[in-house]
């Protein structure tokens, strides 16, 4: 697909693509980072479902990948993910028999899942019985109203006991999202999320007293990372815990979500996360003097977390020339197909110019993708990324 030739030349309409060099970077950034603060990373795989992407993570440094549903997993080992944490309850028998064989064939995979319940801890140790493997699992804490994960002490000392009688489960930590706590940076947003932390590493500390090695917690998604450190990371003596962060849109970032929230998209830090996935689109129509229309829609682009940011402009006229910023021009609406421009007085943009749209929330941009092309930086296409949802 169009390898050594320039984006514009060759393809057509809505196209998302990925900045190399942004990728390159941002999965330094997070390796080094991850390395200084002395935790481990398993990026979340559902933001990309690249296997090429996958790769980049474990080169740099990822101890394992992470996982949402079974079929996720499945698809990461088949390309070659020895290490995977499912950040969920493994709870349909077919699968975690799939998932037994594969543990008890393979003596270079391991696997991690997290439980809530009795039923959980009982659906793997049915499915290992009689293969000779063992589910090494993480007890997760929930919140009251949010999402899955034991609510109170009681549960969580009634999943323990199911997990312990039962000679083919084996706990080996805790887990648990601060997303579901809240979801920006204000301070009584950070307030939550702290104290949902010192209640994770609290059941970590219970439960790492009946943990033969290191006790393992899991927590951090891209938003609160920096505080899943302070809380869990520290005051450990040496070789007691393990802290793995799940991390995972850091590898495209964005210009909505996350580039108002990221702690590593902050003018006081350096070096700081880039935006590495942004969308093409044409210019459809231009009715009115405020408005143009785009063919780049709910199809191409995510909306879940807020609406694309128009940012740059490649004229028609001159597809060769260098494309500039296309300043004050915001996104009000999205159709299936089309996206409402809303234009400062005098601006230049006619019909059959592209625009180049950066995202919010990178993870349901991925999904409507199957290939994406790998840019350098004068838009020449090095590479095609494959995703794989399914």
């Amino acid at each position: 697909m169009m390898h050594g030739q320039r984006i514009h030349d060759h393809a057509a309409t809505p196209v998302a693509v990925l900045d190399d060099a942004a990728v390159r970077h941002n999965v330094q950034v997070m390796a080094e980072w991850c390395a200084r603060h002395g935790v481990e990373l398993a990026p979340h795989g559902k933001t990309t479902m690249a296997p090429e992407l996958f790769r980049r993570q474990l080169a740099a440094g990822a101890t394992a990948i992470t996982a949402a549903t079974p079929t996720q997993v499945r698809v990461m080992r088949a390309h070659g993910v020895g290490s995977i944490q499912m950040a969920a309850q493994l709870v349909q028998p077919r699968e975690a028999r799939w998932v037994a064989e594969q543990l008890a064939s393979a003596s270079d995979f391991t696997f991690v899942s997290w439980v809530d319940s009795v039923a959980g801890v009982d659906v793997l140790a049915q499915a290992a019985a009689g293969t000779g493997a063992v589910f090494d699992v993480l007890l997760e804490l929930g919140i009251p109203g949010g999402r899955t994960g034991c609510r109170t002490d009681e549960q969580c000392a009634e999943v323990l006991a199911a997990a312990r009688s039962a000679s083919n489960v084996r706990v080996v930590g805790v887990a648990g999202y601060e997303g579901t706590v809240a979801g920006d940076r204000s301070a009584a947003s950070l307030d939550a999320v702290r104290a949902y932390l010192r209640r994770l590493r609290s059941l970590g500390e219970r439960v790492g007293a009946d943990v033969d090695g290191p006790v393992v917690l899991s927590a951090g998604g891209s938003m609160f990372f920096d505080l899943v450190v302070d809380e869990l990371a520290t005051g450990w003596p040496p070789g007691a815990a393990r802290v793995v962060l799940r991390s995972g849109c850091y590898i495209t970032h964005d210009h909505g979500l996350y580039h108002g929230n990221s702690p590593l998209d902050d003018p006081a830090v350096a070096p700081r996360l880039r935006p590495a996935l942004t969308v093409w689109g044409t210019v459809l129509s231009r009715p009115e003097p405020d408005r143009a229309y785009l063919d780049v829609g709910r199809r191409d682009v995510s909306f879940d977390q807020g609406l694309p940011v128009p940012l740059r402009r490649l004229p028609a006229s001159d597809p060769h020339a260098r494309a500039h910023e296309l300043d004050g021009a915001t996104v009000t609406a999205l159709n299936d197909q089309h996206a409402y421009l809303s234009l400062p007085p005098g601006t230049a943009l006619d019909v059959g110019d592209r625009v180049e749209v950066g995202i919010s929330h990178p993870c349901t941009t991925f999904d409507k993708w199957r290939q994406l092309p790998l840019l350098d930086d004068a838009g020449i296409v090095l590479d095609v990324i494959d995703t794989h949802f399914g």
